[in-house]
């Protein structure tokens, strides 16, 4: 018997679907005034949502033998409106594609002719390239328990590496993309929407200023561990031998903004804060029990091996990144950081015997008052202050004067000496408070992963199908972004029968 070849081929790649979507409209729906506007946004949307690269890319992972394969093209765009449509359920949205036309007609598929639970299970397969779904063995230690802080705080680190010896390590670590379980997912999230994005002007790439931030990924209500050990059963019940953990990435972290504890992961996100509409540019998941500045160290490497070409010049960081290796490695790399003071671990501090550097890298007088800020020299990278009570014209003012200049007492801060708490701009300055303001586009885009696009409600339990879920997210994320012509093209189309 001859063997038969067969790939999953879409000849007429994206021109292809906006024909099979016009013709199929014009038979179920003939009358677009019909369907809702808000329906009519998404619809024109993914009619404009050219996904042929998806098709060329996969290719090579179908087997040419057996029957033949959905296109993966349309496999990802009908997964892509189950999340628009927030239908959390793979079964459900299966269950729509039967039911609901319009569903089966946008997705690509022929109605009445749609595919089945496994068969989208078999193409998140074949985004995921790993035997494993998940990126750790099911079988390992108990884990660290993170303490409860005080209220309105954030938890207390559990990692024993310390951020300078992390940094240094990952720091001479060049990542290779393919050995990555998601480089399908994030290399059809660069060619598709990134660099669209990017095209279009909506973010720029030779001088990009990104802000970081970590938020809580729930995912179950607890922690499902069982024993695997015969101790329990030789009277040994409080034993230290491994578990076998069902979502073994995951484990128990604080939620600092909803006061409470949660089992889940600590999602790393990298946004572009000068975005009008906070675009998304590199997810990491971790545990939940990782400290941000730790997130920040394995997302920033991991982002810098796989966009090479994407220039960071800014980082907007919020106080659990306050920690000095960072702001030595920013500078060496030419990074201008952006990073909120944490009083914890200091921010008055002795310099050069006289002053006190106060909160905001301010320095304090004699007397007890900040300094006036008197200009910047980038050029020697340092910073001049003046007395706060003299001026050129009476002189100073203060009734223990520590100068005989009339000007009064200049110090110039130079970054070398503390680059922690000496910032070019400095932390006084207009120009720093308008930059950092920016670093909320970072909450903005978490936000909508969670609320409008219903991050946490897939109840995945591997880590395959939370990537899965979060990419096709940050994928509806740049789509959301894109101009679109305020009159429907599609619209006219299905009125013009002739």
């Amino acid at each position: 018997m001859e063997a038969i070849f067969i790939l999953p081929i879409n000849s007429g790649g994206h021109a292809a679907y906006q024909n099979f979507v016009v013709e199929m409209l014009r038979k179920y729906y003939p009358n677009p005034d019909a369907i809702a506007r808000s329906t009519w946004d998404i619809i024109d949307r993914f009619w404009n949502l050219d996904l042929s690269y998806t098709d060329i890319y996969l290719k090579d992972k179908y087997s040419v033998f057996g029957p033949k394969p959905r296109t993966p093209s349309c496999m990802q765009r009908s997964y892509l409106l189950s999340i628009d449509f927030k239908v959390t359920s793979v079964t459900d949205w299966v269950a729509q594609l039967k039911i609901n036309p319009l569903y089966a007609i946008l997705s690509g598929f022929e109605v009445g002719d749609t595919p089945g639970v496994g068969t989208f299970y078999d193409f998140f397969n074949r985004l995921w390239n790993s035997d494993d779904d998940n990126l750790s063995s099911h079988l390992h230690p108990l884990k660290v328990s993170v303490k409860k802080p005080k209220k309105g705080e954030k938890a207390v680190s559990v990692e024993k590496t310390t951020v300078e010896q992390l940094l240094k390590e990952l720091g001479e670590t060049n990542f290779s993309l393919e050995e990555q379980p998601y480089c399908s997912l994030f290399n059809i999230f660069k060619n598709e929407f990134l660099n669209v994005s990017v095209k279009k002007g909506l973010i720029d790439s030779d001088s990009l200023a990104l802000a970081g931030d970590g938020t809580p990924v729930v995912t179950s209500a607890r922690e499902r561990k069982h024993r695997v050990c015969d101790c329990a059963s030789n009277g040994i019940s409080n034993c230290n031998c491994d578990r076998y953990f069902s979502q073994p990435d995951c484990d128990i972290g604080w939620d600092s903004s909803r006061d409470c504890f949660y089992h889940g992961y600590d999602l790393y996100m990298f946004v572009d804060s000068d975005s009008e509409s906070d675009l998304p540019i590199f997810p990491l998941l971790g545990p939940a029990s990782r400290h941000d500045s730790h997130g920040f160290i394995h997302a920033f490497f991991h982002m810098k091996s796989f966009l090479p070409n994407f220039n960071i010049s800014k980082l907007l960081l919020d106080s659990a990144h306050d920690a000095m290796p960072f702001y030595k490695y920013f500078k060496q790399k030419g990074i201008t950081p952006f990073i909120d003071l944490n009083q914890k671990r200091g921010v008055k501090v002795k310099y050069k015997g006289d002053f006190t550097i106060g909160k905001d890298g301010i320095p304090i007088c004699k007397a007890g008052l900040k300094m006036n800020h008197d200009g910047t020299e980038k050029s020697k990278y340092r910073i001049k202050f003046r007395c706060p009570l003299a001026s050129r014209k009476y002189g100073c003012s203060c009734k223990q004067p520590c100068s005989d200049s009339k000007f009064g007492r200049t110090v110039h801060l130079a970054m070398k000496d503390n680059p922690r708490l000496i910032n070019i701009p400095p932390r006084d300055s207009k120009e720093w408070k308008l930059e950092y303001n920016a670093r909320t586009s970072v909450e903005r885009s978490n936000k909508r992963q969670k609320f409008d696009f219903l991050l946490e409600s897939g109840r995945h339990r591997s880590t395959k199908m939370w990537y899965c879920r979060l990419y096709c997210i940050l994928m509806l994320q740049h789509q959301d972004a894109w101009d679109l012509p305020y009159q429907s093209d599609l619209k006219q189309l299905i009125l013009h029968t002739a």
